[in-house]
């Protein structure tokens, strides 16, 4: 197993018991269900999300203002969007810009810059030393599943599971899909929560779901 210094292990624990757990909460008219008849419903969001696509062939949503091109690669998209600089950093940090550039397809839960503001202080700084690397590298695979996964095959998958589907990561570790009302709800092996704020971004080598939290794998 990958192990941090004390210093980062006590900035991660207290991010699991306190920052994350009470801090991020369910988007501004969260995304529902689709059925197999059916388009998302454009539910109201805030002024910096824009609703799912209405339909499978009508253009992505926009991310932080700046439009997705479903032509373009999960690491072009995402360096495109402002809202997304954060996690494009720390993609480069952990040289995973390459893998994530790769034919792929991958789905991956993307934290908007927000998220990581709810991290205890000092955990991202640490996170992002060269000498955490490769838990930086843990912690944001965590983030991503093999294959393309769309919203409502989450749906479907849920509803086969009796209300909670289980991903198994790119880093290994389960990742428990769940709803909250109209939120869908992703809780990690340490029961923190982070809810899709924008579902369903098509990229040329996957999906994208933006989501308004970090999640952490067991790191020690």
């Amino acid at each position: 197993m990958l192990r941090l210094s004390a210093l980062t292990l006590a900035a991660l624990a207290a991010t699991s018991t306190v920052a994350i757990a009470q801090t991020t909460t369910p988007p501004t008219g969260a995304p529902t269900a689709p059925t197999a008849t059916t388009a998302p419903a454009a539910t109201a969001q805030p002024s910096t999300m824009a609703a799912p696509a209405a339909t499978a062939t009508a253009p992505n949503p926009k991310v932080g203002g700046a439009e997705m091109l479903a032509t373009k690669t999960i690491v072009e998209n995402a360096s495109a969007a402002p809202s997304l600089s954060t996690l494009v950093t720390a993609v480069k940090a952990a040289d995973l810009a390459e893998t994530l550039s790769g034919a792929g397809p991958f789905t991956v839960f993307a934290p908007e810059n927000d998220a990581f503001t709810r991290l205890a202080p000092g955990t991202l700084d640490t996170l992002m030393k060269p000498e955490n690397k490769a838990v930086l590298a843990k912690v944001l695979t965590y983030h991503v599943v093999p294959g393309k996964v769309s919203l409502a095959q989450l749906q479907e998958q849920m509803k086969a599971g009796g209300g909670t589907a289980t991903l198994t990561t790119v880093e290994g570790s389960p990742l428990t899909v769940t709803t909250e009302g109209a939120a869908i709800v992703l809780t990690d092996v340490s029961g923190n929560k982070s809810y899709v704020a924008i579902p369903d971004v098509n990229q040329s080598n996957g999906v994208v779901h933006i989501v308004n939290g970090v999640v952490v794998p067991k790191l020690g």
